[in-house]
């Protein structure tokens, strides 16, 4: 699994950002995922203050995102080869480190044109400030197209990545982006692979004082994915959970991890307690019963032309 950083600097302070990487490193976890939108940089700032505190930077393999400012009040999305490569240098100056890992446009513009935002990840890598690059939050044409187009040209960085919202009660990227993610062998990083919190059963009675849904800035999130279907997969988790022993985000996640093409998914937390309660879900495997049955009643509605894909596919195979 991955560690989400999305609070840090605002909702996670630096001494419990710290608990949790120590935590999260300490369990074997490598990727930290965080972004130069995230708290207007300062979720960068906090990590890269905490290695140069003594985390070794080579024990970890560091992504963030480029794409998305909230520097003006407003969300702005700019996939320019101006803003992504000068928002890049900002990140790298944030973190302390001379390069990242991975290095993702955070999300897809119509504003800019898809070559000259590819062509900046083509610099960025040439130019040694990221290893690797990716997407994020594309549709699946979107990811065909940016991939397709990098293995089109000899030289360019191809794109390895796809981080997109995937869990039991958000599968759409089921229909188009995964086969396409798969066909060109992009990994999947899930953000938000509980749910948005609710996969762990916490609002089912209400909503409690210390969630993110009790925050103002994170209530309209959270808001939105609390309906009768989602109170229907919740309540089929639970019931897992209660019958395997395990805790409901342990379902949930283990549930995300294992689905084709995923290769880590991105848990955030609160405190440390709840990271190391994420992280458990490592060592589990669900039986196969379980989850077929997760499967069925989180199953996403499709129609043409995905449906009719998966009849070809069922037929070849028989």
């Amino acid at each position: 699994m991955g560690l989400g950083t999305m609070t840090w600097g605002r909702d996670t302070d630096e001494h419990e950002a710290r608990d949790q990487l120590t935590a999260f490193v300490d369990a074997g976890g490598t990727l930290v995922d965080t972004a130069a939108g995230y708290a207007d940089g300062d979720s960068e700032s906090l990590l890269g203050t905490l290695l140069r505190d003594g985390v070794d930077r080579d024990d970890l393999v560091i992504a963030t995102k480029g794409g998305i400012s909230r520097r003006s009040g407003f969300r702005v999305v700019d996939t320019s080869r101006r803003t992504l490569l000068a928002e890049l240098d900002q990140s790298l100056q944030r973190l302390g480190t001379s390069h990242v890992d991975l290095w993702q446009v955070h999300t897809w513009s119509y504003g800019t044109e898809l070559d000259e935002t590819l062509g900046a990840l083509d610099t960025a890598v040439a130019s040694g400030r990221t290893r690797y690059v990716g997407v994020s939050n594309y549709a699946g044409w979107q990811t065909a197209r940016a991939a397709t187009w990098q293995l089109a040209w000899p030289g360019r960085a191809p794109i390895v990545s796809t981080q997109v919202e995937y869990s039991l009660i958000e599968r759409g990227v089921e229909r188009e982006v995964v086969p396409a993610a798969r066909e060109l062998g992009l990994g999947l990083l899930p953000w938000s692979p509980l749910g948005r919190g609710v996969l762990t059963g916490k609002y089912r009675t209400g909503t409690p004082a210390d969630s993110r849904a009790a925050a103002a800035h994170y209530a309209a999130f959270i808001e939105r994915v609390l309906t009768p279907e989602t109170e229907r997969i919740v309540a089929a988790v639970c019931t897992a959970a209660d019958g395997l022993g395990l805790a409901p985000l342990e379902v949930a996640l283990a549930w995300v991890r294992d689905r084709p093409g995923v290769v880590a998914p991105i848990v955030g937390a609160r405190t440390a307690a709840q990271l190391r309660g994420s992280l458990q879900a490592e060592s589990i495997t669900l039986p196969d019963e379980i989850r077929a049955a997760l499967d069925e009643v989180s199953r996403p509605a499709s129609g043409y032309p995905e449906r009719s894909e998966d009849q070809h596919r069922d037929e070849e195979q028989r």
